[in-house]
C-alpha cells in the first residue's frame, strides 16, 4: 500500500506507536484491517477490537481479501487481558480499535475518560517499545475535529494520522499531523469501494476530470502536498451583493487569505469587489493552504468578475504580496514537470523562481512579476 507507506514516512517502523483519528464511519477500521491483512504476510498480527465482535470483523476481513494464518482477532476491552494475550502471542504488529473503548481495571473512572485513555496509552507505549512491536491505535474525533481524550495523547505517540473526507464523496485523505519518522506534509488519497479502500495513484487527474471547458471563475494550481505535486482546481463565483454588506465564503481555502487577495485585486488591479459577494472553493474536497495558490485564487476571482474564461490548458503558481508582486515559491521544477506530464501547455510562475532551471520543452513557462501583468496576459 504505497499511499499508506508514503504518509508513514516510508513504511511501518518496528516499535512505533501510531494514532489514527477520524470521524465515525469514515473507514478507519477498514483501512487498518486492510493494512493488517498485508502485514500478516510479514509477521504475526494481533487485532484487538473493543467495538465489534470477532465474527463481524471476520466477515469484513473476508470481503477485503485473503487472510494469512498469522492474523489473530481478540474482542476485548480489559487492558489486563489484552496485555496477557500480547505476552502469550508475542505479535510483531498490534492494532487496537479503539483506544476509547479499552479500560484499565486499576483506574476507577469510566471507559473513555481522560485518565483511562492516558493510562491505557501509557501501557501500550511501554509494550510497543519493550517488545519492538509496531502498534496502531484508533482514536475517535470530537465535533470540533480534534481527537477525543487528553491532548497529551498526541504527545505520547510517535505518529498522528488523520483520516478525513466527506461521507457524500468516495474519496478519503490520510494526512500526517505529527511524524517522528517522516514529513508531516504528506497525504495519501484513497477511494472507498465495495471491496474496501483503493489507492488513488494519480490524484491530479481525479481532481480535474469534471472540469468544464469555457467555464468562468476557474483556475488550475499546482500545489505541493509533502513531496508530491498535485494539480487542483480553484473555483470562484463573484456576484453583485443584494444587501449592504458583501458576503465572503470559502470551502477548502483559508478565509483570511482569500480576503487579502481580494483586497490586493481591488487596490492593485482596479477590480471593484467591495460591492460583490464572493464564493470560493477548492474542487474535489482537497484543502489548499500553501502560499503558492494565491495566483490561481486571484485569477479565478478575476475570471468570474470579468465573466471571461481562462484557457483550460493554463495553470498558475505564485504567492501574492500586498504590493501586487508575485513572489517565489519552493519546488518550482517539480510543479512545472507535473503540469507538463498532465498535458498543460502554459504555466504562469514567479520570474525570480525560474533562474537556472532546466525547463521541459512540452510546456511554455511564463515568468511574471506583478499581478496586473498576469491579468493582462490572461484576459487581455
Amino acid at each position: 500500500m504505497e499511499e499508506f507507506n508514503r504518509v508513514l514516512g516510508g513504511g511501518v517502523v518496528p516499535g512505533s506507536l501510531v494514532l489514527i483519528g477520524g470521524d465515525p464511519g469514515i473507514g478507519k477500521s477498514t483501512l487498518l484491517l486492510q493494512v493488517s491483512t498485508q502485514l500478516a504476510s510479514l509477521g504475526t498480527v494481533l487485532y484487538v477490537s473493543g467495538e465489534e465482535s470477532a465474527q463481524q470483523i471476520k466477515l469484513r476481513a473476508e470481503r477485503l481479501g485473503d487472510i494469512n494464518n498469522e492474523f489473530y482477532l481478540f474482542a476485548e476491552t480489559n487492558m489486563q487481558r489484552i496485555r496477557a494475550e500480547i505476552e502469550k502471542i508475542q505479535p510483531d504488529f498490534l492494532i487496537v480499535d479503539s483506544i476509547q473503548t479499552v479500560m484499565s481495571p486499576d483506574i476507577t473512572s469510566v471507559q473513555g475518560s481522560v485518565s483511562q485513555v492516558r493510562e491505557v496509552t501509557g501501557e501500550l507505549l511501554q509494550l510497543a517499545k519493550t517488545n519492538n512491536m509496531a502498534t496502531f491505535i484508533v482514536g475517535h474525533v470530537t465535533k470540533e475535529g480534534t481527537l477525543a481524550g487528553p491532548r497529551m495523547l498526541e504527545h505520547m505517540v510517535d505518529t498522528v494520522l488523520y483520516f478525513e473526507g466527506e461521507r457524500q464523496h468516495t474519496f478519503r485523505i490520510l494526512r500526517a499531523v505529527k511524524n517522528r519518522f517522516g514529513s508531516t506534509n504528506e497525504i495519501g488519497i484513497f477511494e472507498m469501494q465495495s471491496s474496501g479502500l483503493v489507492e488513488v495513484l494519480n490524484p491530479s487527474q481525479v481532481f480535474l476530470e469534471e472540469r468544464l471547458d469555457g467555464a468562468t471563475g476557474s483556475a488550475i494550481v499546482v500545489t505541493m502536498e509533502g513531496t508530491r505535486p498535485i494539480l487542483a482546481e480553484v473555483q470562484a463565483l463573484v456576484t453583485p451583493t443584494v444587501f449592504g454588506n458583501a458576503k465572503r465564503t470559502t470551502t477548502g481555502l483559508d478565509f483570511n487569505r482569500a480576503s487579502l487577495i481580494m483586497a490586493v485585486l481591488e487596490k492593485r488591479a482596479g477590480l471593484l469587489l467591495q460591492n460583490q459577494d464572493a464564493y470560493l472553493k477548492s474542487a474535489g474536497g482537497v484543502k489548499l493552504d500553501e502560499p503558492a495558490i494565491d495566483l490561481a485564487v486571484a485569477v479565478a476571482i478575476a475570471s468570474s468578475y470579468k465573466d471571461k474564461p481562462t484557457n483550460p490548458q493554463d495553470c498558475f503558481i505564485g504567492e501574492i504580496g500586498l504590493t501586487g508582486e508575485i513572489r517565489r515559491v519552493n519546488r518550482i521544477e517539480q510543479r512545472i514537470n507535473e503540469a507538463a506530464k498532465l498535458g498543460f501547455t502554459k504555466i504562469y510562475a514567479p520570474k525570480n523562481s525560474l533562474t537556472g532551471l532546466k525547463l521541459p520543452k512540452a510546456i511554455e513557462v511564463i515568468g511574471v512579476v506583478t499581478l496586473g501583468e498576469v491579468l493582462k496576459k490572461v484576459f487581455g
